[in-house]
């Protein structure tokens, strides 16, 4: 074993045996090294292997920001990763988009009415409707569906939305270069939002899990994103 996969060992102990916890900070670099009797080399090649996961964020200097710290943000290295697996073209936009509506409709399908989430994606479609430009459309947008993920209260589904979404956003906005009217497809689009709002508010979870499959494959067959893609 490589002497900084010493190090990643260790620290998933302390994280599952409850001695390491979100906000907690690490021993001192020095320190660490000496007690698992490795480089300090190793411990840094270690913290930033778990710093790019989103699992440790270091701070150097002093005061209260200084120090190794425990965080949680696994969106961060899971979006980078298949962001490159879609660059290398591994893995295929058209099955990361299917991918994409299977965790949508399943979200919507148990999304709470009651959950505040659910609050902030009706404030993002009053946003949406007097928003200018393709670009914050867009933003707005991949902030909704967020949104509606996290109101089904499943913080391992909310995580890979978030990633999947990430990965393909750029993507689907180079797309909108495809449609012939942009200004018809937003429009459209602000309506099929505020369906799917509607049906999750009316606790009917089957009909909103059939709205977000249509709005998803209905954007990206408008925008022509082929078999092949």
């Amino acid at each position: 074993m490589r002497t900084h996969q010493l190090v990643l060992t260790w620290i998933e102990g302390e994280l599952s045996g409850g001695r390491l916890v979100l906000g907690g900070r690490l021993p001192a670099e020095r320190s660490l090294a000496g007690q698992l009797q490795v480089s300090r080399t190793s411990v840094r090649e270690a913290i930033r292997v778990l710093e790019a996961m989103g699992v440790l964020r270091a701070g150097v200097g002093s005061g209260p920001d200084a120090g190794t710290v425990v965080i949680a943000d696994p969106t961060a290295a899971l979006g980078s990763a298949l962001r490159l697996h879609v660059a290398t073209s591994h893995l295929p936009v058209k099955d990361i988009v299917e991918t994409r509506v299977l965790l949508e409709s399943w979200a919507a399908s148990r999304a709470r009415p009651e959950a505040p989430s659910l609050a902030e994606a009706g404030r993002l479609l009053d946003q949406m409707d007097g928003c200018a430009g393709t670009e914050a459309f867009l933003e707005l947008d991949v902030r909704f569906h967020l949104a509606l993920a996290n109101a089904a209260g499943n913080a391992v589904v909310s995580a890979m939305m978030a990633s999947l979404r990430e990965a393909i956003q750029g993507y689907a906005g180079r797309l909108t270069g495809n449609l012939p009217d942009w200004d018809s497809t937003a429009a459209r689009l602000r309506a099929e939002h505020r369906g799917i709002l509607a049906a999750i508010s009316a606790h009917d979870g089957g009909r909103a899990a059939r709205l977000v499959a249509d709005h998803i494959e209905g954007y990206y067959a408008e925008a022509g994103l082929g078999s092949g893609d």
